[in-house]
């Protein structure tokens, strides 16, 4: 009988295969009390296990390849750090000397007195974590219990050839793609999940800023999280349609629903192809407005897929995931010199837009981890320019190594989240003291454009204040729909409330771009906006000649840009603007 489940779309694409079941170790771990005389052995057991774990993961470091996703290296950086967290290690000790558990009870016992404490956490990138580390607790008992990685392609089919299904213990031709289903997957296992036989997958847990949901974002994977009780649901071998565009699995589906979905995905590939070619085109409306199309882009390695979408530039350099997953120890004035140097080399002349760094909130140091977690609502703390300006011997060494890096090409400075004169006057004051301690040394550097973000609605309500100083406004919608509809867009409970369509949200952003034509100031939307094909012909209508996104998004917003005649979407996007409800309008036009 044909059911669905729901899920998270987090990754685009539709997979449809066999399933691959992968049962949590936690759920079958034996419980008994062992002899005094056992303990040792018992910690000897989880001791040889973590460090196997240990080992494994610093191979899959080790053997990285050039192409894999950034993200998961920061990711099993994480799950090392978690293997020799002190409070997992004293903790199961504790249970097997103390209470005579076992060892595989004793570490599931530990894992839920740590899991509870993540549980607790008002911010919910630290909440989410809480997958990490039963991850790394699944890899654990996994290793105790002699059983290879879910995914991995060689271990279980034996080396030197191909895993096939009847390896997964399935019964059709090694035709039929498989999917596989799980309660959740580590890093290193999406790592291996790139050299296995899997079309998608699917888990019961996570969620859209989850390390899973990122590295299937990055892989460009067909992928469905926090589908909740999925791998109950779903049997070892049904048919599954993984619609990562939708966010749902369709579970044994009827002849006639396969077939349909069987034509989504050629569709889908089809239409890849033909985005592909539009790589080289000219980016112009039919009225023949040029159109800026801008990547953005987390690592400097990321230039790559900036420059083979055909971006233009670079509209948003994240710069805090250079200073992400470090423990506490920040990069110095060289490394980020070499790593901006490299990421403007990567584009081969055209201009790069170095956002300064924006810790906090959903995005959080090491060594400020604990600090925030007291905060009710670390999106209104200490983040952002803020944070730098907290800090100025640090944001000073980032000041000069852009403007170091500069002296290699065009570079725009972006600042984040500003809202008061005086912060603005003391960023200036800054970047100054930077130019005179490289003049001082005679350091070369180079000149750069001045760009500040406009996130929050005072910003947004202060434009000439803003562009009295700076060169140019990037559009943050991201942030900007969160604070102007005082909605938390990580907290599910009002998710729903999120609403890029909201007609003070598409006032604000209107109000910018207007008043920077009229001052003659450059102005791009650099948040998920700017990447949705479904809000591309209302920002032209606009008036918005520059969008920044991910690299995968350019082809599909440049289609839409090369269909639309501009001078006639104003009149179109007055009346959506002046409309209650702007969404209704969208989907009708």
């Amino acid at each position: 009988m044909t059911f669905s489940v729901h899920g998270l779309a987090v990754s685009r694409g539709i997979a449809i295969g066999r399933a691959v079941l992968v049962a949590s170790s936690r759920a079958d771990v034996a419980h008994y009390f062992i002899e005094d005389d056992k303990t040792a052995d018992e910690i000897t057991r989880v001791r040889i296990s973590r460090n196997a774990v240990m080992e494994e993961i610093t191979r899959l470091q080790q053997d990285l390849p050039k192409d894999a996703p950034h993200e998961l290296a920061a990711l099993l950086d994480v799950h090392l750090m978690l293997l020799q967290d002190e409070q997992l290690i004293s903790g199961v000790k504790h249970w097997i000397v103390d209470r005579h558990y076992n060892a595989e009870w004793a570490l599931t016992t530990q894992y839920e007195i740590i899991a509870r404490q993540f549980d607790d956490m008002e911010d919910e990138y630290l909440r989410e974590r809480k997958a990490d580390l039963e991850q790394v607790v699944e890899r654990i008992l996994r290793h105790m219990k002699g059983v290879a990685s879910p995914v991995q392609p060689a271990a279980q089919a034996g080396a030197g050839r191909k895993l096939s299904q009847q390896d997964l213990l399935l019964d059709d031709t090694t035709d039929v793609p498989l999917v596989l289903v799980a309660h959740d997957l580590s890093p290193a296992d999406m790592l291996q999940f790139k050299q296995s036989l899997f079309a998608g997958f699917a888990t019961d847990v996570g969620g859209k800023t989850s390390h899973t949901a990122i590295v299937a974002r990055s892989m460009d994977i067909p992928a469905v999280v926090g589908a909740r009780s999925a791998s109950q649901l779903i049997k070892q071998d049904d048919w599954v349609i993984i619609d990562g565009d939708a966010g749902v699995l369709i579970v044994d589906p009827s002849p006639i629903i396969l077939a349909e979905y069987g034509f989504k995905q050629r569709q889908g590939e089809l239409e890849r192809q033909r985005l592909n070619r539009l790589k080289n085109t000219p980016s112009l409306t039919i009225d023949g407005q040029r159109v800026e199309l801008l990547a953005n882009i987390e690592m400097p390695e990321d230039t790559l897929g900036a420059v083979t979408a055909g971006a233009v530039g670079v509209g948003l350099f994240r710069s805090e995931f250079l200073f992400m997953g470090r423990s506490g120890k920040l990069p110095d004035e060289e490394e980020q010199y070499q790593a901006y140097r490299k990421a403007i080399e990567g584009m081969h002349g055209l201009p790069v837009t170095i956002r300064t760094v924006d810790i906090g909130s959903d995005k959080p140091l090491d060594r400020h981890a604990k600090a925030q977690d007291t905060h009710l609502n670390p999106a209104l703390g200490l983040r952002a320019i803020r944070w730098s300006l907290a800090d100025p011997p640090m944001f000073l060494t980032q000041l000069r190594a852009i403007l170091r890096a500069a002296a290699h090409g065009q570079v725009n400075l972006l600042v984040p989240m500003l809202a008061h004169a005086t912060e603005i006057r003391q960023t200036m004051s800054l970047i100054d003291h930077a130019r005179a301690t490289l003049d001082n040394n005679g350091t070369p550097y180079g000149p750069v454009r001045l760009g500040a973000m406009i996130e929050i609605p005072a910003a947004a309500l202060t434009l000439k204040l803003f562009l009295k100083y700076f060169d140019f406004l990037s559009i943050g919608t991201n942030d900007l729909i969160q604070y102007t509809l005082a909605i938390d867009r990580a907290d599910e409970a009002v998710s729903h409330l999120y609403d890029p369509c909201h007609p003070a949200v598409l006032r604000l952003i209107a109000d910018t771009i207007a008043e920077c034509d009229a001052q003659g100031k450059g102005v791009s939307v650099c948040g998920e906006m700017a990447g949705d094909v479904g809000m591309t012909r209302l920002l032209l209508g606009l008036g918005l000649r520059s969008f920044s996104m991910h690299p995968s998004q350019i082809l599909a917003v440049k289609q839409q840009i090369l269909r639309a005649d501009a001078s006639k979407l104003q009149p179109w996007a007055e009346q959506v603007l002046a409309s209650e409800d702007p969404a209704a309008l969208l989907q009708s036009a």
